[in-house]
């Protein structure tokens, strides 16, 4: 095992629609899949900043637990179809928005009137149902943005006393799946792989949702870390540089090799003998006009050259 701890990269990101993508991180330190993979979908799944619906008042609706005069579903129903809906929201501040229908039809969250600063990720999701062509569905929403889950208890209402609380999921990340294998990088077999899929709602990328959640983790690891710092290297680079130096080491081993031993014909080994050249090297460092210069060298023997160059790929 190395005495260093090795840092990975992502290797490949497979994207499986707009809302979906599998992150291949590798190759990671004995052990380290499974550190890395837990701490990044609990961070995924529990603070990732997004935005809903943190109250509402319905005209009509007193409380959570009545029904509203010319709508098919009651409040209840009407709060689950609000925590559904997703947004972007491009402010810090609570956006006040309105909605409103009249006359019989389905009420979708593309009736809602946004601003500048708000955009609905699903506006065919259902709101409610007016039941009447004189029926009339009209509701303020209020959206935030937040972290985690918010229960009711905490919600502060800043509007008028007819504004029902509502427990609001502000993660916009809907599931998170990892798995780690074993992989090896030259001759380091104690290596782990980790494969880690992401499901948001829409309203942020996978990649994005991903690399949120390892800036969250580094910022807290960070500042328990004090000015410690250990010493890390990535082992893909390790292991190219020493491929390179071991390529460079054999393309020197391969220029000392004896013109007598590249099976030249006969006469081709005595014209470059001959002219004192007497290894790899020496008929490496000459150029076409040079060995035709050579005494007792033809076209055919340079022909016999280049075939025996393009073989051993000089």
């Amino acid at each position: 095992m190395s005495k260093h701890i090795n840092t990975p990269t992502i290797t490949s990101v497979v994207d499986d629609g707009a809302s979906t993508a599998t992150f291949v991180v590798e190759p990671l330190h004995g052990g380290y899949g499974m550190t890395l993979g837990n701490s990044i979908r609990r961070v995924l799944l529990s603070s990732i900043a997004g935005a809903g619906i943190t109250s509402f008042r319905i005209d009509g609706a007193t409380h959570e637990f009545t029904a509203v005069e010319g709508i098919k579903e009651d409040v209840l129903d009407i709060m689950q179809n609000f925590k559904q809906i997703r947004f972007r929201v491009f402010s810090e501040e609570p956006q006040t928005l309105t909605i409103q229908k009249k006359g019989t039809g389905v009420v979708t969250a593309k009736d809602i009137k946004t601003n500048a600063d708000v955009e609905i990720v699903n506006p065919e999701q259902v709101i409610a149902t007016v039941d009447g062509s004189k029926s009339e569905f009209k509701a303020e929403i209020v959206v935030e943005t937040g972290r985690g889950y918010q229960n009711v208890d905490n919600t502060v209402v800043k509007q008028s006393s007819d504004f029902i609380s509502l427990d609001t999921i502000f993660s916009p990340v809907h599931r998170v799946r990892y798995n780690v294998e074993k992989t090896r990088v030259g001759q380091n077999t104690d290596l782990d792989k980790l494969s880690i899929t992401v499901t948001t709602d829409g309203s942020i990328t996978p990649r994005d949702a991903f690399e949120e959640a390892n800036a969250i983790l580094l910022s807290q690891y960070e500042a328990l870390a004090g000015k410690t710092r250990v010493e890390a290297v990535s082992m893909l680079e390790q292991v190219q540089a020493q491929a390179q130096v071991e390529a460079q080491e054999e393309e020197k081993d391969a220029l000392t090799t004896s013109i007598e031993d590249l099976n030249f014909s006969a006469r081709t080994t005595n014209a470059l003998i001959n002219n004192d050249i007497h290894s790899l090297k020496d008929l490496f460092s000459l150029t076409d006009a040079e060995l035709k210069d050579l005494k007792g060298f033809g076209s055919k023997a340079l022909d016999e050259v280049r075939d025996k160059l393009a073989e051993l790929e000089l």
